[in-house]
């Protein structure tokens, strides 16, 4: 239990060179650390938990953040290349094949993911029959939803989101729902193996590599050149995460094979399906209220104002995102163990990930507007982007709890609150696309709100999580702080008022999370 290189042979196996990986990261954390944390980190350092945790969670940080840092800088650019309206017709490309990639998916990233995790140890032959599903699967289905989004692009462009000009754009892209079912399998695999150094040098890689890729055809290409770029850029990750998953399923002993895998046809049933069913929702949920937006009048700008906000949201859950498969692979490995500061670790971890960057944008929407340029600025892009920070705000609070569901496998009840989220979102964007990108925001927050009213509780009862985690004096305070940062800004409150509100709002923040920790944690 206190050995400190028990972690580094339960991450990469026999591999006798990152064995000493664990011992100079900790060394290195002890001597540039300030030395008040130092009893922290021996406290992680003797726990083998604790540095599983740790280890996880610095590889994911090390590679997410890099990549999605140069990603972000890379979208910035090609929005002022582009232009709103162009960068608006982008947005609803991506969306329209993030629909079929969802459906290309078909969930086998996520059962790859806890079902390897909880197999690798005890029984390696049969973590290697779920990958060798998983892998078959985003095959099967990944081709069938390239086939189809080629086929069906112009009558989808010209009928639904009244553009024809897109459908070669739309044809171009097919290819990205077969490489991404097919890299998310993989993905899922490595993250069950805890191979996350592996998952790190891929993004780090694909991260240096994609930068300059869609930046150059967005110049050279415009829009058409653009969607090639995101190809490209997809074909090589592709690439890198099947050399690593070979690699690192040698080295675990876990044997990557096709043969004899239908054995485990009931895993499809009892976690796939529920996983897929969910994902089918939200994918064409989120493309019809695109929809919805880009056919009111000046509706691909506004669609572009409303990506561009979006934006800043989907790299915030990216940054709280390199936690879910750390946590995830520990919790399925630990579910039958109880551990209170796992459950903790796993709730408070990303909502103060999360709120760390989001009170600052709330507070100051106009920092967004310096990275996009003029064509951005304005009250109605300060509004929109306001509403899905504070959206962000309650998906970072909701993470911990649906992995704790995932690890249990009780995907069912998460069908269920999409189903809620769709029925609450499709008829609320309905009326309110007519007010452009700060009333579909409006819709997305009023449908997370309605459905965390609904099924926290829920959720806090049949993972068996602590309620003092998240209903608590503490947690109303926060929340409390939240609305009140919104608020001023959503009011045009002067930026001397805001700046003075910033400081306390942390503050209040940070030492209501402190209390959580303490108080559950014992």
């Amino acid at each position: 239990m206190n050995d400190p290189q028990e972690p580094a042979r339960a991450l990469q196996g026999n591999d006798s060179k990152t064995q000493s990986a664990p011992k100079s990261l900790r060394t290195l954390a002890l001597d540039y650390s300030p030395s008040l944390l130092h009893p922290l980190l021996q406290r992680l350092g003797d726990s083998e938990l604790g540095s599983r945790l740790a280890l996880g969670v610095f590889w994911s940080m090390a590679g997410s953040m890099v990549a999605r840092g140069l990603m972000l800088c890379a979208t910035v650019l090609v929005a002022r290349i582009l232009g709103r309206s162009v960068y608006g017709e982008l947005g609803m490309i991506q969306s329209s094949i993030g629909l079929f990639s969802i459906l290309a998916g078909f969930g086998m990233g996520l059962t790859a993911a806890k079902h390897v995790a909880e197999y690798r140890q005890g029984d390696p032959e049969r973590a290697g029959r779920i990958i060798g599903l998983s892998v078959l699967f985003a095959l099967l289905t990944g081709g069938a939803m390239a086939l189809g989004l080629f086929f069906f692009a112009p009558s989808l462009a010209k009928h639904t989101i009244d553009a024809p000009h897109l459908a070669r754009p739309l044809r171009i892209g097919a290819l990205m729902p077969f490489i991404d079912a097919l890299s998310g399998a993989q993905i899922g695999a490595l993250s069950g193996l805890e191979a996350f150094k592996a998952i790190a040098c891929v993004n780090l890689l694909v991260g240096f590599v994609s930068c300059p890729v869609l930046i150059a055809g967005a110049y050279f290409g415009g829009l058409t050149g653009a969607v090639w770029a995101l190809v490209i850029n997809l074909c090589i990750n592709c690439m890198l995460i099947h050399i690593a998953l070979r690699r690192q399923a040698k080295g675990h002993c876990v044997p990557l094979t096709f043969v004899d895998c239908g054995r485990e046809w009931p895993v499809l049933w009892r976690f796939t399906l529920p996983a897929f069913l969910s994902a089918v929702l939200v994918g064409p949920v989120n493309w019809v209220c695109n929809a919805m937006l880009v056919n009111q009048q000046d509706g691909y700008s506004e669609m572009g104002m409303f990506t561009a906000a979006f934006l800043f949201q989907n790299v915030l859950l990216a940054t709280t995102g390199v936690l879910n498969a750390p946590l995830l692979a520990i919790l399925s490995s630990s579910a039958s163990v109880k551990n209170k500061e796992l459950e903790t670790a796993n709730i408070l971890s990303s909502w103060f990930l999360g709120l760390v960057p989001a009170i600052p944008l709330l507070c100051f929407p106009e920092l967004a507007e310096i990275f996009f340029g003029g064509d951005y600025a304005g009250h109605t892009f300060r509004v929109t982007f306001v509403i899905v920070a504070f959206t962000a705000s309650i998906l970072v609070y909701r993470s911990g709890l649906l992995r704790a569901m995932q690890a249990r496998g009780l995907l069912w009840w998460g069908l269920g609150n999409n189903l809620l989220w769709a029925a609450v979102l499709l008829p609320t964007a309905y009326c309110t696309a007519k007010y452009g990108a700060s009333g579909l925001a409006a819709a997305y927050a009023i449908a997370y709100i309605s459905t965390s009213v609904v099924f926290v509780p829920v959720y806090l009862k049949y993972a068996s999580i602590p309620k003092a985690l998240l209903l608590s004096k503490d947690a109303a305070a926060i929340w409390l702080v939240v609305v009140i940062l919104a608020t001023m800004t959503l009011f045009e409150s002067s930026i001397l008022c805001r700046s003075i509100a910033l400081p306390l709002g942390l503050f209040v923040a940070g030492s209501r999370m402190r209390n959580i920790w303490v108080e559950n944690s014992r």
